[in-house]
Protein backbone atom coordinates (compact mmCIF):
# COMPACT_ATOMS: atom_id res chain seq x y z
CA UNK A 1 0.00 0.00 0.00
CA UNK A 2 2.87 2.45 0.05
CA UNK A 3 3.26 3.04 -3.65
CA UNK A 4 0.77 4.13 -5.93
CA UNK A 5 -0.82 1.53 -8.40
CA UNK A 6 -0.19 2.05 -12.12
CA UNK A 7 -3.26 2.02 -15.03
CA UNK A 8 -2.55 -0.79 -17.66
CA UNK A 9 -1.15 -0.03 -21.06
CA UNK A 10 -4.49 -0.39 -22.47
CA UNK A 11 -6.61 1.98 -20.48
CA UNK A 12 -4.16 5.29 -22.07
CA UNK A 13 -5.64 8.50 -21.08
CA UNK A 14 -6.50 10.35 -24.49
CA UNK A 15 -8.69 13.64 -24.48
CA UNK A 16 -9.76 16.33 -27.17
CA UNK A 17 -9.48 19.35 -25.68
CA UNK A 18 -11.02 22.86 -27.27
CA UNK A 19 -9.47 25.65 -26.34
CA UNK A 20 -11.59 27.71 -23.31
CA UNK A 21 -12.71 30.59 -24.64
CA UNK A 22 -14.07 29.61 -28.30
CA UNK A 23 -15.27 25.79 -26.57
CA UNK A 24 -17.48 27.70 -24.06
CA UNK A 25 -18.97 29.72 -26.11
CA UNK A 26 -19.73 26.87 -28.85
CA UNK A 27 -21.35 24.99 -25.91
CA UNK A 28 -24.11 27.89 -24.76
CA UNK A 29 -24.78 28.48 -28.73
CA UNK A 30 -25.02 24.33 -29.50
CA UNK A 31 -26.96 22.20 -26.89
CA UNK A 32 -26.23 19.27 -28.55
CA UNK A 33 -22.85 20.10 -28.81
CA UNK A 34 -22.90 21.12 -24.63
CA UNK A 35 -23.89 17.32 -24.33
CA UNK A 36 -21.15 15.66 -26.17
CA UNK A 37 -19.34 17.63 -23.84
CA UNK A 38 -20.99 17.33 -20.76
CA UNK A 39 -22.49 13.76 -20.56
CA UNK A 40 -24.08 14.13 -17.21
CA UNK A 41 -26.97 16.47 -19.12
CA UNK A 42 -28.43 13.37 -21.02
CA UNK A 43 -28.24 11.63 -17.82
CA UNK A 44 -30.00 13.47 -15.49
CA UNK A 45 -33.62 14.36 -16.74
CA UNK A 46 -34.17 10.46 -16.56
CA UNK A 47 -33.94 10.32 -12.16
CA UNK A 48 -34.42 13.75 -10.13
CA UNK A 49 -30.91 14.09 -8.44
CA UNK A 50 -31.04 15.50 -4.67
CA UNK A 51 -28.04 17.27 -3.47
CA UNK A 52 -28.02 15.48 -0.47
CA UNK A 53 -25.66 18.09 0.96
CA UNK A 54 -24.21 17.45 4.74
CA UNK A 55 -25.05 21.04 6.01
CA UNK A 56 -23.22 20.07 10.11
CA UNK A 57 -20.24 22.24 10.17
CA UNK A 58 -18.07 20.62 12.91
CA UNK A 59 -18.53 17.45 10.72
CA UNK A 60 -17.29 19.05 7.84
CA UNK A 61 -14.08 20.57 9.94
CA UNK A 62 -13.42 16.91 11.15
CA UNK A 63 -13.54 16.23 7.12
CA UNK A 64 -11.32 18.63 5.76
CA UNK A 65 -9.00 17.36 8.60
CA UNK A 66 -8.88 13.94 7.44
CA UNK A 67 -8.26 15.49 3.98
CA UNK A 68 -5.74 17.46 5.27
CA UNK A 69 -3.88 14.44 6.40
CA UNK A 70 -4.52 11.77 3.86
CA UNK A 71 -3.06 13.98 1.64
CA UNK A 72 -0.46 15.00 3.72
CA UNK A 73 -1.17 18.93 2.72
CA UNK A 74 0.64 19.96 6.14
CA UNK A 75 4.08 18.89 4.70
CA UNK A 76 3.50 21.26 1.78
CA UNK A 77 4.87 24.84 2.76
CA UNK A 78 4.42 26.66 -0.52
CA UNK A 79 0.94 28.43 -1.08
CA UNK A 80 -0.94 25.96 -3.15
CA UNK A 81 -4.79 26.56 -5.11
CA UNK A 82 -7.43 23.82 -4.16
CA UNK A 83 -10.19 22.83 -6.18
CA UNK A 84 -13.49 21.23 -3.87
CA UNK A 85 -16.58 19.91 -6.45
CA UNK A 86 -19.47 19.47 -4.90
CA UNK A 87 -18.52 21.95 -1.93
CA UNK A 88 -22.30 21.38 -0.06
CA UNK A 89 -22.08 23.29 2.92
CA UNK A 90 -19.27 24.91 1.92
CA UNK A 91 -17.15 23.85 5.01
CA UNK A 92 -14.42 22.12 3.92
CA UNK A 93 -13.77 24.89 1.35
CA UNK A 94 -13.56 27.81 4.32
CA UNK A 95 -11.58 25.36 6.59
CA UNK A 96 -8.75 25.32 3.98
CA UNK A 97 -9.44 29.00 2.96
CA UNK A 98 -9.11 30.35 6.40
CA UNK A 99 -6.32 27.83 7.57
CA UNK A 100 -3.81 28.55 10.09
CA UNK A 101 -1.16 27.57 8.58
CA UNK A 102 -1.44 26.44 4.97
CA UNK A 103 -1.54 29.53 2.12
CA UNK A 104 -4.67 28.14 0.11
CA UNK A 105 -6.09 29.64 -2.86
CA UNK A 106 -9.70 28.33 -2.77
CA UNK A 107 -12.06 27.74 -5.49
CA UNK A 108 -15.57 25.62 -5.00
CA UNK A 109 -18.16 24.60 -7.39
CA UNK A 110 -21.49 23.27 -7.04
CA UNK A 111 -24.74 22.39 -8.96
CA UNK A 112 -26.79 23.91 -5.88
CA UNK A 113 -26.22 26.44 -3.43
CA UNK A 114 -26.33 25.01 -0.17
CA UNK A 115 -23.88 26.80 1.43
CA UNK A 116 -23.77 27.63 5.18
CA UNK A 117 -20.14 28.50 5.33
CA UNK A 118 -19.40 31.29 2.58
CA UNK A 119 -16.12 33.22 3.83
CA UNK A 120 -12.93 32.13 2.79
CA UNK A 121 -12.93 30.90 -0.78
CA UNK A 122 -14.75 31.68 -4.13
CA UNK A 123 -17.89 29.95 -5.28
CA UNK A 124 -19.32 28.90 -8.74
CA UNK A 125 -22.33 27.60 -9.17
CA UNK A 126 -22.27 24.89 -12.29
CA UNK A 127 -24.22 22.46 -14.63
CA UNK A 128 -23.40 19.01 -14.92
CA UNK A 129 -19.92 17.46 -14.71
CA UNK A 130 -17.89 20.27 -16.72
CA UNK A 131 -15.81 22.35 -14.67
CA UNK A 132 -15.20 26.10 -15.93
CA UNK A 133 -11.57 25.88 -15.61
CA UNK A 134 -8.44 26.08 -17.48
CA UNK A 135 -6.00 22.58 -17.83
CA UNK A 136 -4.19 22.09 -15.24
CA UNK A 137 -4.88 25.15 -13.02
CA UNK A 138 -4.82 22.98 -9.61
CA UNK A 139 -2.31 21.32 -7.39
CA UNK A 140 -5.55 19.92 -5.25
CA UNK A 141 -9.01 18.72 -6.15
CA UNK A 142 -11.06 17.11 -3.82
CA UNK A 143 -14.22 14.92 -4.65
CA UNK A 144 -15.77 14.05 -1.63
CA UNK A 145 -19.09 11.91 -2.09
CA UNK A 146 -19.67 13.92 -5.22
CA UNK A 147 -19.60 11.01 -7.92
CA UNK A 148 -22.30 8.90 -7.15
CA UNK A 149 -24.66 12.01 -7.24
CA UNK A 150 -23.07 13.02 -10.98
CA UNK A 151 -25.43 10.26 -12.95
CA UNK A 152 -24.71 6.72 -14.55
CA UNK A 153 -21.07 5.26 -15.45
CA UNK A 154 -20.96 8.21 -18.61
CA UNK A 155 -21.27 11.28 -16.41
CA UNK A 156 -19.20 9.62 -13.44
CA UNK A 157 -16.27 9.19 -16.17
CA UNK A 158 -16.81 12.62 -17.64
CA UNK A 159 -16.56 13.73 -13.61
CA UNK A 160 -12.86 12.28 -13.44
CA UNK A 161 -11.75 13.32 -16.32
CA UNK A 162 -12.72 16.89 -15.62
CA UNK A 163 -10.98 16.48 -12.49
CA UNK A 164 -8.04 14.77 -14.62
CA UNK A 165 -7.87 17.60 -16.79
CA UNK A 166 -8.13 21.01 -14.17
CA UNK A 167 -5.15 19.12 -11.99
CA UNK A 168 -1.52 19.89 -12.67
CA UNK A 169 0.92 17.66 -13.54
CA UNK A 170 2.31 17.23 -10.19
CA UNK A 171 -0.88 17.61 -8.77
CA UNK A 172 -2.67 15.45 -6.17
CA UNK A 173 -6.60 14.66 -6.08
CA UNK A 174 -8.56 12.98 -3.09
CA UNK A 175 -11.50 10.86 -4.15
CA UNK A 176 -14.32 9.33 -1.27
CA UNK A 177 -17.57 7.30 -2.44
CA UNK A 178 -19.71 5.32 -0.70
CA UNK A 179 -18.92 1.68 -1.14
CA UNK A 180 -21.74 -0.29 -2.97
CA UNK A 181 -20.88 -3.19 -1.11
CA UNK A 182 -21.64 -2.00 2.80
CA UNK A 183 -24.40 -3.05 4.71
CA UNK A 184 -26.61 0.15 4.68
CA UNK A 185 -26.68 2.60 2.57
CA UNK A 186 -25.85 5.78 3.95
CA UNK A 187 -28.05 8.55 1.70
CA UNK A 188 -31.39 6.66 2.53
CA UNK A 189 -30.14 4.21 5.41
CA UNK A 190 -31.67 1.38 4.07
CA UNK A 191 -29.84 -2.24 3.92
CA UNK A 192 -28.86 -3.66 1.02
CA UNK A 193 -30.21 -0.94 -1.21
CA UNK A 194 -27.12 -0.91 -3.18
CA UNK A 195 -27.10 -4.09 -3.10
CA UNK A 196 -29.82 -4.77 -5.53
CA UNK A 197 -29.81 -4.69 -9.07
CA UNK A 198 -30.29 -0.91 -10.39
CA UNK A 199 -33.77 -1.73 -11.46
CA UNK A 200 -35.02 -2.90 -8.19
CA UNK A 201 -33.61 -0.13 -5.94
CA UNK A 202 -36.15 2.37 -6.52
CA UNK A 203 -38.87 -0.20 -5.62
CA UNK A 204 -37.20 -1.40 -2.81
CA UNK A 205 -36.85 2.03 -1.74
CA UNK A 206 -40.62 2.83 -1.84
CA UNK A 207 -41.45 -0.45 -0.65
CA UNK A 208 -39.74 0.90 2.72
CA UNK A 209 -41.73 4.24 2.60
CA UNK A 210 -37.75 6.10 1.87
CA UNK A 211 -38.32 7.85 -1.11
CA UNK A 212 -39.72 7.61 -4.51
CA UNK A 213 -36.86 7.08 -6.54
CA UNK A 214 -32.94 6.54 -5.79
CA UNK A 215 -30.88 8.57 -7.36
CA UNK A 216 -27.15 7.43 -6.18
CA UNK A 217 -24.78 5.60 -7.90
CA UNK A 218 -22.35 4.19 -5.42
CA UNK A 219 -19.02 2.47 -6.70
CA UNK A 220 -17.67 -1.08 -6.04
CA UNK A 221 -13.75 -0.99 -5.35
CA UNK A 222 -13.62 -2.96 -9.35
CA UNK A 223 -16.13 -0.43 -10.63
CA UNK A 224 -13.90 2.65 -9.42
CA UNK A 225 -10.67 1.53 -10.24
CA UNK A 226 -11.73 0.82 -14.27
CA UNK A 227 -12.55 4.50 -14.19
CA UNK A 228 -10.01 5.64 -12.74
CA UNK A 229 -7.51 3.76 -14.51
CA UNK A 230 -9.15 5.06 -17.72
CA UNK A 231 -9.08 8.73 -16.48
CA UNK A 232 -5.36 8.90 -16.90
CA UNK A 233 -4.72 8.23 -13.25
CA UNK A 234 -2.46 6.53 -10.86
CA UNK A 235 -3.68 5.79 -7.58
CA UNK A 236 -4.04 4.61 -4.16
CA UNK A 237 -6.32 3.40 -2.00
CA UNK A 238 -6.31 4.60 1.37
CA UNK A 239 -9.93 3.42 3.10
CA UNK A 240 -7.80 1.74 6.16
CA UNK A 241 -6.05 4.93 6.76
CA UNK A 242 -9.01 7.08 6.46
CA UNK A 243 -11.01 4.83 8.92
CA UNK A 244 -8.51 4.90 11.46
CA UNK A 245 -8.67 8.87 11.37
CA UNK A 246 -12.13 9.23 11.36
CA UNK A 247 -12.61 7.20 14.42
CA UNK A 248 -9.41 9.26 15.73
CA UNK A 249 -11.06 12.82 15.06
CA UNK A 250 -14.29 11.57 15.74
CA UNK A 251 -14.00 9.35 18.47
CA UNK A 252 -16.55 10.59 20.72
CA UNK A 253 -19.04 9.28 17.96
CA UNK A 254 -17.32 6.04 17.36
CA UNK A 255 -17.68 4.05 20.13
CA UNK A 256 -16.13 0.69 17.80
CA UNK A 257 -12.71 2.97 17.47
CA UNK A 258 -11.22 0.80 20.53
CA UNK A 259 -11.68 -2.14 19.10
CA UNK A 260 -10.81 -1.36 15.75
CA UNK A 261 -7.16 -0.49 16.85
CA UNK A 262 -6.44 -4.20 18.28
CA UNK A 263 -7.64 -5.24 14.30
CA UNK A 264 -4.11 -6.30 12.89
CA UNK A 265 -4.14 -3.47 9.88
CA UNK A 266 -2.62 -6.37 7.60
CA UNK A 267 -6.43 -7.96 8.04
CA UNK A 268 -8.27 -4.45 7.31
CA UNK A 269 -6.17 -4.13 4.63
CA UNK A 270 -7.28 -7.35 3.05
CA UNK A 271 -11.27 -6.47 3.64
CA UNK A 272 -10.62 -3.05 2.40
CA UNK A 273 -13.01 -3.58 -0.17
CA UNK A 274 -16.05 -4.10 2.35
CA UNK A 275 -14.93 -0.79 3.69
CA UNK A 276 -18.29 1.63 4.00
CA UNK A 277 -16.19 4.36 1.91
CA UNK A 278 -14.08 3.85 -0.83
CA UNK A 279 -10.97 6.45 -0.28
CA UNK A 280 -8.45 7.01 -3.48
CA UNK A 281 -5.49 9.56 -3.29
CA UNK A 282 -5.08 10.45 -7.44
CA UNK A 283 -1.80 11.26 -9.14
CA UNK A 284 -2.10 12.70 -13.07
CA UNK A 285 -0.33 9.65 -14.91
Amino acid sequence: MGQYRRAPESCRFEACRLDARVGRRVFFLNPRLARAADPSLDDQPAIHRKPHAILDLPSRHAKALKIERVLGLDRIARPITLLEVGTGSGGIARHFGSHPHLIVDVCAVDVADNRVARDGYRFQKVDGTHLPYDDAMFDVVVTNHVIEHVGEARSQEHHLSEVRRVLKPDGVAYLAVPNRWQLVEPHYRLAFLSWLPKRCRSPYLRLWGRGREYDCEPLSCGQLERMLAEAGFDFRNRCVDALHLTLELEADKHHAARLLRLVPRALLEAMRFLTPTLVYVLRPR
